[in-house]
């Protein structure tokens, strides 16, 4: 079992937003890899929130249902827990780092670091902006996402 955790800054927009793709795109793939995935953010303002309307609303058009998830707050035991921790910007990832400490076990790193020529970049923030804004989070996590599934494929053959 693959675990994975995606973590954003409060948990309602990119980082469901990734466990919801990343979920869908794992169940319709070839790899044959079981993954369990979670979500959450560095800081407490959502704690127990569903996913901002629009990031549902987002993810419903492409058919990922992520209105039953609810925000929570990372904890330092997941990065013991989870296998993979994948933040969706430099600032987040700054703040695992830091929280890790020698018993991390996890690896930390962005999640565009699976995108295909996105190595370094953030995920924006959709949260101040439009709709448009959700529509190209998706699109970057989609890239990601397959990404993530294609190495995990790749290290499985490699076993």
């Amino acid at each position: 079992m693959v675990s994975v955790l995606m973590v954003c800054m409060g948990n309602i927009c990119r980082s469901p937003m990734a466990e919801g793709v990343l979920r869908k795109l794992a169940a319709e793939s070839d790899v044959d890899i079981p993954l369990t995935v979670e979500s959450a953010g560095t800081h407490r303002y959502h704690v127990g929130s569903a996913p901002d309307e629009r990031a549902q609303a987002a993810a419903l058009r492409r058919g990922i249902d992520i209105s039953g998830l609810r925000g929570r707050q990372v904890e330092a035991e997941d990065l013991q827990r989870f296998d993979y921790v994948l933040a969706m910007d430099e600032d987040n990832l700054e703040i695992l780092v830091e929280m890790a400490g020698d018993d991390c076990t996890a690896k930390l790193c962005l999640f565009l670091d699976y995108a295909p020529g996105r190595a370094g970049q953030n995920v924006p923030d959709p949260y101040y902006g439009g709709p448009g804004g959700f529509e190209r989070v998706l699109d970057l996590v989609e890239e990601a996402a397959a990404g993530f599934l294609a190495e995990l494929a790749g290290s499985a053959k490699d076993d």
